[in-house]
């Protein structure tokens, strides 16, 4: 055998044995990443994301949250958009608690069925109401007290049957609004008593 088949053997042995080193490394690493997930295991890992997704839940939904209503010193209501570009506010409606979102178009302050029951709004008169979504039964109950923040005003006009959002329990309408001047800022809208 030559020097030079020597040194081409020689190369030839060193290059297998590398390869076989870096095979027997990448099978070590591979058998202690699966060690290793199996020691961690599956239900940390799950809730670790599940407690994750909870916080993100809490963050969201106090991110989202309407702010309130704020009284101005000359006796302005001033309501700010919320995140969904409603108008909401807190008020009653015959000494019953609600979440009004406000609806500039809507002619009465409306209430649904089962709202209507909790507040104890028995009667009316009934009627038809016309809506965006076509016609729909209801009741209308005059001289209901309606509040909102300080102001309560006594002979509101309230629609019942109209309201199914989940997000508000009543809309508040012309018949609450039309006691105030309406005036509409980029994010808020404030309500100015007539005097």
């Amino acid at each position: 055998m030559g020097i030079q088949d020597r040194d081409w053997w020689r190369e030839a042995q060193k290059e297998r044995e590398r390869k076989e080193d870096r095979a027997r490394r990448s099978s070590q690493s591979k058998s202690w990443a699966n060690a290793s997930a199996t020691k961690t295991g599956l239900i940390p890992m799950m809730l670790f994301w599940c407690a994750v997704m909870g916080l993100l839940y809490v963050l969201m939904t106090h991110y989202l949250r309407p702010k309130p209503m704020k009284v101005a010193t000359n006796g302005d209501l001033v309501i700010t958009r919320a995140h969904d570009g409603h108008f909401y506010v807190a008020g009653t409606v015959n000494g019953k608690v609600a979440n009004f979102m406000v609806d500039t178009g809507a002619t009465l302050v409306s209430v649904s069925d089962e709202f209507a029951n909790q507040a104890l709004l028995q009667g009316g008169e009934p009627t038809t109401f016309k809506t965006a979504n076509g016609d729909r039964p209801g009741r209308v109950v005059t001289d209901v007290a309606v509040s909102v923040g300080p102001v309560t005003v006594p002979d509101v006009r309230v629609g019942i049957g109209l309201t199914g959002d989940k997000t508000s329990d009543a809309l508040l309408g012309q018949s609450f609004l039309s006691r105030f001047d309406v005036m509409m800022n980029k994010d808020q809208m404030v309500l100015r008593p007539r005097l």
